[in-house]
């Protein structure tokens, strides 16, 4: 396994080689490398870093590696042990720290882990500041502290409940509605540190009647954890043995988002954002931002309340530069991936889970089932394919003709390429690391999506010939 160096982090697979995984080597390299970059883009005498860790079993032995590393390049640590990528971006503004490393590989398999490094702001770096700590780690252009001026670790144990008492302090979040429906919810955390955080936060809204499973915080993923559907079917036989409201999933590091329906369909993981903006934009008039592969169900909700929905280009940090420029109320990705400024600019499924709880409770005069309110948005399906291609092939060369082919319909170029037609489109991504395009279609039905794949991907063979 390749070790993996991008905007979204350094990540691979533990064991191995230096330079081939994720080795105790790799960690110290580039987190001197990330305290050397804090470094030289700080006038702080005295800079300090908030540490926090999912529940992957490799998390502890890589945390202590994180720790020493930043205290021996001079910097001090608050470790918040257990947590969330949410309440670790919180706390980096809380601590007014220099920066934040989240241990965590997302959702990845059990075998993985990552370092997701964050800004003075609790936001992820960019790409030029990532590309800048790779380019130290290569060069090794760093320089630990004399004995005088080692760093220290200061362990955290309150930012659980200060992200939770956020949550509850914000005002379009109704804790006493929510407790008048006493709901029954089912928590799938996939025995990571959602078991820790998503149980408590309910309690604290109110949730009396929780039903946990995989929620010991053992690192022994109980199904792969990506919350999508095929990996979710124990939570959903025990949402309609339990006759439950709803069932809540999350990924390991809790910034992502998917609900389960009373009869044991997913919502979506494309309609959390959705139904969740559907609310704000009913209290506070604004406009949105999602990436370029997330359905249209999110324009056609924003332009129903008079806002306007914007695209940019996939990945967390595109997507809150744009809810920035474009003043968005609230914003996100279609994997259940929630940001709402009002807090902070974040994928946050906690705030995620109060905002969707609260718009339910409330719906159709707190009267609804969660179906009810996935079949009051517009229906669209999704297709998710990828095609490999010719080994030396020039993508772009690929990407250019289409969108000439396609000049006479609307198209964006600033990832890749999406075609959007009058009721369906198509985003064509290139892979920075393989000849492959990735292509995402939606229609309104499977088979108008899957139609419109199938001949995308026809005309890219026909050229790659």
């Amino acid at each position: 396994m390749t070790l993996i160096k991008s905007i979204s982090g350094i990540r691979g697979t533990i064991g191995g080689k230096k330079g081939e995984n994720l080795t105790p080597e790799d960690v110290v390299l580039y987190t001197a490398s990330y305290a050397q970059w804090l470094i030289e883009n700080s006038n702080t005498a005295r800079l300090k870093v908030v540490l926090g860790r999912d529940g992957r079993i490799s998390g502890e032995m890589i945390a202590n590696l994180v720790t020493s590393s930043l205290n021996g390049m001079g910097i001090d640590v608050i470790d918040l042990d257990l947590s969330t990528t949410p309440t670790v971006e919180i706390a980096v503004s809380g601590e007014h720290a220099h920066g934040g490393i989240i241990i965590t590989a997302s959702h990845n398999p059990s075998q993985w882990n990552a370092l997701k490094l964050l800004n003075d702001k609790g936001e992820f770096i960019s790409d030029k500041d990532g590309q800048r700590i790779i380019e130290i780690a290569d060069s090794g252009a760093f320089e630990y502290a004399t004995v005088e001026d080692l760093g220290h670790r200061v362990n955290n144990d309150a930012y659980l409940k200060k992200h939770i008492d956020l949550v509850l302090d914000l005002p379009l979040v109704n804790k006493d509605s929510i407790k008048r429906r006493k709901f029954k919810v089912v928590v799938d955390a996939v025995n990571s540190t959602g078991g820790l955080f998503i149980p408590e936060l309910l309690r604290n809204l109110g949730v009396d009647d929780i039903v946990e499973i995989n929620c010991e915080v053992n690192g022994q993923f109980a199904h792969n954890p990506e919350p999508l559907k095929e990996n979710l079917t124990t939570l959903s036989a025990k949402v309609v043995e339990v006759n439950a409201d709803l069932g809540i999933a999350v990924d390991p590091d809790v910034d992502r988002l998917v609900f389960v329906q009373e009869d044991g369909e997913l919502f979506g993981e494309e309609y959390s954002l959705v139904a969740i903006s559907d609310y704000i934009l009913s209290h506070k008039k604004g406009n949105t931002v999602s990436n370029l592969s997330s359905t249209r169900a999110l324009r056609d909700v924003t332009e129903k309340h008079g806002g306007i929905h914007y695209a940019s280009a996939v990945g967390e940090v595109n997507v809150v530069q744009m809810m920035k420029d474009k003043d968005a109320v609230i914003g996100g990705e279609g994997n259940g991936g929630i940001i709402y400024p009002d807090l902070h600019f974040g994928r946050d499924a906690l705030v995620g889970v109060a905002l969707f709880l609260t718009h339910l409770s409330l719906w159709d005069n707190g009267n609804a089932k969660i179906s009810q309110l996935r079949d009051s948005y517009p229906k669209y399906f999704m297709s998710k394919n990828k095609i490999v291609l010719s080994e030396g092939i020039d993508i772009q060369y690929i990407l250019d003709k289409l969108s000439m082919e396609f000049k006479n319909e609307d198209t964006n170029a600033i990832d890749g390429l999406k075609i959007d037609f009058e009721d369906e489109w198509v985003h064509l991504r290139k892979s920075n690391t393989e000849p492959i395009i990735r292509i995402y279609s939606e229609s309104k039905s499977l088979e108008k999506a899957e139609a419109l794949s199938k001949k995308i991907m026809d005309m890219i063979m026909a050229l790659n010939s």
